[in-house]
């Protein structure tokens, strides 16, 4: 399962890529910053699984939560 152990380093360049796009003043963009976001969150806890690292595993799901409420809150800004 060696691939396993590389899965985080697409999870750390689609959570750079995330944060790039989150901070876009474009709302399109903004919205597909959360969704890479939650995507990298995916990424994030299966590698978390596999290691056991339980801590990265709750931090990911607060985040998933916290992108899923980006994302709403982006929606609501652009039909504003």
């Amino acid at each position: 399962m060696q691939w396993m152990d590389a899965l985080q380093w697409p999870a750390m360049l689609a959570t750079l890529g995330a944060a790039w796009l989150v901070a876009s003043q474009q709302s399109r963009k903004r919205s597909w910053g959360f969704w890479v976001y939650l995507g990298s969150n995916v990424l994030w806890v299966a590698w978390a699984v596999h290691d056991r690292a339980y801590a990265l595993l709750a931090l990911q799901i607060g985040l998933a939560v916290m992108n899923v409420r980006g994302v709403r809150k982006n929606d609501d800004t652009a039909t504003a």
